[in-house]
């Protein structure tokens, strides 16, 4: 039996509605392929993306920084970390590939984690950084929630379907 894609889904914890509605959207197709979806487990993105995976049936984990009671209502397994915004750094680690929806400075230090493990990060109206003052981004950008599940799949080896 093959293993569902594991992609993690960082972003702001205060989101605007129309951000909000696109992480929604980016979870439910992340669920449609059979990812489980990895995040920090609260409001703002994470609670749309979770409210998405959660509408079509998915799983969510949610890697909480204290309490398991700061999980938003849509979290399948919440796990109670104690780490703080340590945290960031596990819910960046989890994902074989990250989609960045929005975001403050906790997102940029997620976004900096993954880039530096080696991670794809797929930006969707989120920071936009560069490398050693060079031009071009070392995150791939995307412009619609079904581009950027698409692209998180593909740097998995999977396609829309989770199949690889």
């Amino acid at each position: 039996m093959e293993r569902a894609p594991i992609i993690s889904v960082i972003g702001t914890s205060t989101a605007s509605p129309g951000i909000y509605e696109l992480a929604r959207d980016v979870g439910r197709l992340l669920a449609r392929a059979g990812c489980t979806v990895v995040c920090g487990g609260r409001g703002g993105v994470m609670e749309g993306v979770c409210r998405g995976v959660s509408e079509e049936g998915g799983v969510s984990v949610g890697l909480l920084p204290g309490d398991i009671m700061e999980a938003n209502p849509y979290v399948t397994i919440p796990l109670a970390t104690g780490l703080g915004e340590v945290r960031n750094f596990a819910v960046a680690s989890a994902g074989e590939a990250i989609i960045s929806i929005g975001g403050a400075f906790g997102t940029l230090s997620e976004i900096g984690f993954a880039l530096r493990s080696g991670k794809p990060v797929i930006g969707l109206k989120t920071w936009h950084i560069s490398e050693d003052g060079k031009a071009k981004s070392p995150m791939i950008e995307a412009s619609t929630a079904a581009e950027a599940v698409r692209i998180a799949l593909e740097k998995t080896g999977r396609d829309l379907h989770g199949r690889g």
